[in-house]
């Protein structure tokens, strides 16, 4: 029987660290070689910085596919004083092969994160005008439902795919029951996975793969948890850890040419 293909996404960056472009481009290679297929990225200054200016963002991904062929996939968010057209600049990339699309407005702890059906409407048909396909960020069960009210104003490409987002203060909590009630609010036919923030246990993870997630995102921007009392002091040991998981499942994961075929990229 063929095994299930899980593909992990790697979100290397946690906001307000200084980066380095060669230092992050070995660690997603070690990442890819782990098990990695996808590799997220805000555009960002050097010293972490959300910006419009895409430079580094480009310069990162740049040095990153000169060493592996990951999945190039571009945020469009993240808390700032940016407006959606600035939000959207790295959409501009060449690269770019998907792009987050963010399903509305909710409190990110004591920030509020600001996404109207306008902003929701403009990222949509943007990332289509360049030929990227959106990863949509849902943070409650409503956004899911923005996102099919808009069906009509956005021509969205089939399988729409979904990333439902738990452990934000202000959003859904990364249990079992919440995990459950999000899921089955995923429209038949849809792909979706799942980012546990603040992660502090692999077994929200694991629930989520055992339910059928496509993708699990790991990585610093979101938790650098590794074991109890031990963090990562690089991204691809999470990328390690989480793999031995998919194939401790009976599963296994996708490289980045099998995750551009699941995505339809």
């Amino acid at each position: 029987m063929r095994k299930r293909k899980v593909i992990i996404s790697v979100a290397p960056v946690s906001g307000g660290i200084l980066v380095n472009s060669d230092e992050l481009a070995m660690d997603i290679l070690k990442s890819v070689k782990a098990g990695a297929a996808m590799c997220h990225l805000h555009s960002r200054t050097p010293k972490g910085e959300l910006t419009s200016d895409t430079t580094f963002i480009e310069e990162c991904f740049n040095k990153i596919k000169e060493k592996t062929d990951v999945v190039v996939q571009v945020s469009t968010g993240g808390v700032s004083q940016m407006n959606i057209v600035e939000r959207c600049a790295p959409l501009e990339y060449h690269r770019a092969e998907s792009a987050s699309l963010n399903g509305g407005t909710t409190n990110l702890g004591e920030l509020v994160y600001i996404n109207s059906f306008e902003d929701i409407r403009f990222c949509a048909q943007k990332v289509y005008d360049h030929g990227i396909i959106p990863e949509i960020e849902v943070f409650d069960i409503g956004m899911i439902n923005n996102i099919m009210s808009t069906k009509q104003e956005v021509d969205y490409r089939e399988p729409l795919i979904f990333n439902l987002v738990f452990g934000h203060k202000g959003g859904m909590q990364p249990t079992i029951e919440s995990l459950t009630a999000f899921r089955s609010f995923v429209p038949e036919g849809a792909l979706w996975g799942v980012t546990h923030f603040g992660r502090d246990n692999w077994s929200f993870l694991a629930a989520a793969i055992a339910m059928g997630a496509s993708i699990v995102r790991i990585g610093f921007e979101d938790s650098p948890y590794l074991s109890e009392n031990k963090t990562a002091e690089y991204n691809y040991e999470l990328v390690e850890r989480l793999a031995h998981l998919v194939q401790a499942m009976d599963f296994e994961t996708a490289t980045p040419k099998e995750a551009r075929k699941i995505l339809g990229i």
